[in-house]
């Protein structure tokens, strides 16, 4: 393991109204070095049950999951909540994506206890849904799917992971029609134990689909037509929930309470916020008092913005997600 954790001395905000004394932080090494901003998001109370994801719209502005009546919840880049939105679907808002269609951003909504994915507009007004694809033949019964992950190919198709549900992947057009559909829970090369996340890897050509086996340690890389061409990342990842892309880089946060960044050739660069105490790892009821400041607890979701800031949501029954300003 790569790592680097640095002391440098400084007061900061805590949030949720309070002010303490504490060292700044930067994790990390080279040009994936961080600080820590503990004020990050600027909002007095809870956020809510925390086990969702991350995305951003154009403009920078950043956009949440909670379990809440605030399903989504969305800040600019300075902390600041701006709206929230979709009482409708409070419990169990889980992956999410943006879209832009004839330039106009969409938002696509993995639910995993309402068994469907939602097209949706960024003021929270959902446009239509589709649930389990019939025409794949897994599936019994409607309520055995519960996707956990979206991402949208070049094209527009999407693919949907059926985390957990029953361990499938799935394409659909963008209009929600079923293309096609592989994996299938198994510890063999093309199957999955929990499929959690997934992106596009555009550092390849063309590009292909990642895919996060958390229960079985490792990413599975696919072409766009399903077809299975890699394992990799199993000596640096035990339950690896996430996975996105960013230049040469790709992000991986771990619910073993650390986030990886692996490389071009999908070596780890570093690994940060590495949770020393066992007990407080993959556990969403660790109570904020317990918290410090550059340790994750059960990272769920992680992405960069656009200049490369790191934002992180620990799985987390009152809520928890960390800005980390990168160092330049």
């Amino acid at each position: 393991m790569i790592s680097l954790l640095v002391l440098l001395g400084a007061p900061f905000s805590a949030g949720f109204g309070q002010d303490v004394e504490a060292p700044a932080l930067r994790l990390g090494t080279g040009r994936h070095s961080y600080g820590w901003d503990a004020a990050w998001p600027r909002l007095d109370g809870d956020l809510g049950a925390t086990h969702g994801g991350i995305v951003f719209d154009a403009a920078g502005n950043v956009y949440l999951n909670t379990d809440s009546e605030r399903a989504v919840m969305v800040f600019d880049a300075d902390g600041v909540l701006l709206r929230t939105f979709g009482s409708e679907w409070a419990g169990g808002l889980h992956g999410m994506a943006v879209d832009v269609e004839h330039g106009r951003e969409f938002l696509w909504l993995c639910h995993t206890g309402q068994h469907a994915v939602i097209r949706a507009t960024l003021a929270g007004e959902e446009l239509f849904r589709f649930g389990a694809p019939e025409e794949a033949g897994v599936y019994d019964r409607p309520d055995a799917y519960r996707p956990t992950g979206v991402c949208v190919a070049p094209d527009g198709d999407l693919f949907v992971s059926d985390g957990y549900g029953l361990g499938y992947v799935h394409k659909f057009g963008a209009d929600g029609k079923w293309k096609l559909t592989f994996g299938g829970t198994g510890t063999a090369p093309g199957r999955f134990r929990t499929p959690h996340g997934l992106c596009i890897d555009r550092r390849t050509t063309p590009p292909t689909l990642i895919v996060v086996d958390r229960e079985n340690s490792r990413l599975q890389r696919f072409d766009l037509e399903g077809k299975h061409l890699e394992i990799f990342g199993e000596e640096h990842l035990a339950r690896p929930t996430g996975v996105s892309q960013r230049g040469d880089f790709l992000l991986v946060p771990d619910l073993v309470g650390r986030v990886t960044i692996l490389g071009r050739d999908d070596g780890l660069v570093t690994q940060l916020g590495e949770q020393p105490d066992a007990a407080l790892r993959a556990n969403d009821r660790v109570a904020r008092e317990r918290w410090k400041a550059g340790e994750f607890l059960a990272p769920h979701a992680a992405a960069w913005d656009r200049v490369g800031n790191l934002y992180v949501m620990d799985w987390s029954a009152v809520g928890r997600v960390s800005k980390l300003p990168r160092v330049q």
